[in-house]
């Protein structure tokens, strides 16, 4: 049997490569936690798709936090710790499957169910965190509100870009290696591990309201010029596909 060590080699050389200009966070916190929590849980049997369960467990526990208990500084820091494990487990069942030989439809199915689930009960849950919030103005509650929506549509249309190329024969972003780390630091702001991180602020919520709504602001403007971006590039595609 293969000692921990020469898991980790293997796995290794196994990574994918990093979208370009992945956001810092990911790359350089989450992924290389998500693959310590791969080896122990390849080393202790566990299927990748076991591996995405043990994640929406401590998301949606997270997530029931938020939205249960009031605000205060340890549910706060509770929140972050059971949402940042979710992230991390999210990174391992990918490299798991890849330690195990390969993925399968069904687990990547999985997996992005669980993100899209996620995605919205986040938002929803703060929503409803803050209306436990005395003083509290009623437009503030439209925050999360339009938060939830920004994210869903940023998920969505990086998952259609993906699909469409993917029927022309293009190899998605999600595959391809190399990007700047420029561009990977300016792009924190949008990186789901920093959207957690805030939530270490819970306990106070006017100070998260502010932090919260400017990482809105900035997954917004990402999402306007990325989908700028998204369209231009299928025109290219049909464009190309004609001649």
């Amino acid at each position: 049997m293969e000692t921990m060590g020469e898991t980790f080699a293997r796995l290794r050389g196994a990574q994918k490569g990093r979208a370009k200009g992945a956001p810092a966070y990911s790359v350089y916190v989450n992924r290389p936690v998500g693959r310590l929590l791969a080896v122990v849980a390849y080393r202790i049997g566990l299927t990748p798709n076991q591996v995405t369960l043990v994640s929406a467990l401590f998301t949606f526990s997270g997530i029931a936090v938020i939205a249960a208990v009031p605000p205060a500084p340890w549910s706060g820091i509770l929140v972050w710790l059971l949402l940042a494990l979710g992230y991390a487990w999210d990174s391992a069942d990918g490299q798991v499957a890849r330690l195990r030989g390969g993925g399968s439809l069904a687990g990547e199915w999985l997996d992005h169910f669980v993100d899209a689930l996620k995605i919205s009960a986040l938002h929803i849950a703060v929503f409803v965190g803050l209306t436990h919030v005395e003083g509290i103005p009623t437009g503030w509650l439209a925050v999360p509100l339009v938060f939830a929506v920004v994210a869903n549509t940023t998920f969505f249309g990086m998952i259609l870009n993906d699909l469409l190329k993917g029927k022309r024969g293009i190899v998605s972003a999600h595959t391809e290696g190399g990007g700047g780390s420029l561009r990977s630091i300016l792009l924190l702001p949008t990186d789901f591990g920093i959207l957690v991180l805030s939530f270490v602020l819970w306990g106070w919520p006017v100070v998260f309201l502010v932090v919260y709504t400017l990482l809105l602001v900035a997954c917004a403007a990402f999402l306007l010029l990325a989908a700028v971006k998204w369209f231009r590039d299928m025109g290219r595609i049909d464009a190309g596909s004609a001649t």
